[in-house]
């Protein structure tokens, strides 16, 4: 596998059997970090490139709870998103609550809740990272006056490892929900200060806010 994503990530055209065979390579690296995938893909009526919402990919078998991710990020290897340690990524939140894929658009279930929460969060962070640079332990806040996540205070930060060093040039950010003292903290100390408070605490890398504050 390793020696294919060399050739691959020295091509410089869109090719599109190299870009499906780059999704199942990638897929499978995910699978490496996130746990298996589920079976069942929230597709978007209008794909993200064209301007439409992500497609919503569910990591329920690996750590407690559920993994949200992207995968529309990176059509291409060293193609889309990047940042100072990845020549592109997906993105991923996570949450505590049990996966329930027929709950998924249900806002009167918990699950349901929380999921239409992270997907308004991935769909605005996805194309701002398309023109910014997110990297690991920057944090980030969304203007008061947005519609559903208005004032909202995240933090990022990488996600998982591979085995292999040629994989530094793919990789998954995860993104974080924090509370505003939170995140003025991570301001003033360092954002890997806050990380290392919330893993202390238990709470990384969950986005779930019914808990307390870690500083």
């Amino acid at each position: 596998m390793w020696n294919w994503i060399k050739r691959i990530f020295s091509r410089e055209t869109y090719d599109e059997a190299a870009a499906e065979q780059w999704y199942e390579e990638k897929s499978n690296l995910m699978e490496h970090v996130l746990g298996k995938e589920h079976d069942m893909v929230m597709h978007s009526l209008i794909p993200y490139a064209v301007g439409g919402a992500l497609h919503g990919y569910y990591y329920p078998n690996g750590i407690e709870g559920v993994g949200i991710a992207t995968k529309d990020l990176s059509t291409l290897p060293r193609k889309g998103s990047n940042n100072d340690f990845f020549d592109c990524y997906e993105l991923v939140m996570f949450t505590r609550e049990k996966f329930s894929f027929e709950e998924a658009l249900d806002k009167s279930t918990s699950f349901g809740q929380i999921h239409h929460h992270l997907k308004a969060i991935l769909n605005v962070v996805a194309p701002y990272g398309a023109q910014a640079t997110l990297n690991p332990a920057e944090t980030c806040e969304f203007p008061e006056d947005m519609e559903e996540i208005g004032g909202k205070c995240l933090i990022f930060d990488r996600y998982g490892s591979f085995s292999d060093s040629e994989l530094n040039s793919f990789g998954m950010m995860v993104v974080i929900e924090v509370f505003r003292r939170e995140m003025n903290y991570a301001r003033q100390k360092g954002g890997n200060s806050l990380i290392k408070r919330l893993k202390k605490a238990g709470h990384y890398p969950y986005s779930d806010l019914d808990r307390d504050s870690v500083v």
